[in-house]
């Protein structure tokens, strides 16, 4: 039994309570007991095991990794800016990496096992956790972690950056002063959120915005009312959907309803929504361009209602939104392709770069 393990034996022979903070102190005096000369950062090390993820805790504390991807316990990715590189980092057995999973999710009500082999989950720091273990998962326990990772903070900085010219940024920054209805459509990793986030930093009045999202990720300052999703709890109870959510924000008096992804049926409440008032309410929605944005937004819709016809359906889509804005991630970064003008025949296009 190593130092770290000691300290570990000591701290669950207590009755110290599982927080962090607490586990701390216990193990710094489990040290001064068990592991004397040991140094210092057992005491991290057997914290991480007690109430942490184990031997990736230290991964979800680095600033600049955005991905963590434990394909088994000696096969751990990270992504760092994009790039993908293999970890050393090392679990002991793929029992310990289910371990951790479980002790990160307990506090959360969830659980995972056999008869519920898959967890999908929103962290304390606010990353996103999905695991999937056997039997659903053929070669052993697999763990994505997900960080949201805000690096620009308002259009300036995007300028900068290189996310879009100021030509671009002048016509976002007078949709959203005009109350606009935007709606941003990308892939996965493309940069949507966090242009959702600057769009939202650049609203200067006094409205009351409420936002709904599957894991709370954006940082809005102001009159801020924020809901959040929840999945169903052990016993199958307890689940809050995207689309209750949204029926709640009606009733909450918002000027602005910010949606930080449609995924669902939601889209024909949202729909409705923004045909009725909240001008200058945003989403944003996974697709491969602006065209392919409105196709999914009807198709999500159409999940409500299958006997609504199309022509309908796009023609409210195409009322309730005027702009749909594209980001792409390339090789030389997460940015802005191109901004359309939606009508009641289609849409424009007004910017590309």
């Amino acid at each position: 039994m190593n130092d770290v393990d000691r300290i570990v034996a000591s701290i669950m022979r207590s009755a110290v309570p599982l927080d962090r903070a607490a586990v701390t102190r216990a193990a710094a005096e489990a040290k001064e007991h068990q592991a004397p000369i040991a140094p210092h950062n057992v005491i991290h090390e057997a914290v991480d095991a007690v109430v942490g993820f184990g031997p990736i805790e230290p991964l979800l504390r680095d600033p600049d990794i955005s991905d963590i991807l434990v394909n088994g316990p000696t096969d751990i990715w990270v992504e760092r800016f994009g790039e993908l590189t293999r970890s050393d980092v090392r679990f002991v057995s793929d029992e310990a990496i289910v371990a951790a999973v479980r002790r990160v999710i307990a506090p959360l009500g969830l659980r995972i096992d056999r008869a519920v082999p898959a967890v999908d989950a929103r962290l304390p720091d606010g990353s996103r956790l999905h695991a999937i273990i056997p039997p659903a998962s053929v070669d052993g326990p697999v763990v994505a972690v997900r960080r949201f990772l805000q690096t620009v903070t308002d259009m300036a900085e995007l300028v900068e950056r290189g996310g879009i010219d100021a030509a671009g940024a002048e016509i976002l920054e007078s949709a959203v002063a005009s109350r606009k209805n935007i709606l941003v459509a990308g892939a996965t990793g493309s940069g949507k959120t966090t242009l959702l986030n600057v769009l939202c930093g650049s609203i200067t009045t006094g409205d009351r915005i409420v936002t709904i999202e599957d894991a709370a990720e954006l940082n809005i300052v102001g009159h801020v009312v924020r809901l959040e999703a929840h999945p169903p709890n052990v016993e199958g109870r307890g689940e809050i959907t995207i689309r209750s959510l949204l029926a709640h924000a009606l009733r909450l008096r918002p000027d602005r309803i910010i949606v930080g992804e449609v995924r669902g049926p939601e889209a024909a409440d949202m729909i409705q929504a923004l045909n009725t008032g909240h001008a200058g309410s945003m989403s944003t929605v996974h697709a491969n361009g602006p065209s392919e944005a409105l196709a999914r937004i009807e198709s999500l819709a159409s999940m409500l209602d299958s006997q609504i016809a199309a022509s309908t359906l796009r023609s409210q889509i195409l009322s309730a939104f005027d702009l749909i804005v594209f980001v792409s991630r390339t090789d030389t970064g997460r940015g802005v392709r191109s901004i359309h003008v939606l009508k009641p025949d289609g849409m424009d296009e007004v910017y590309r770069c």
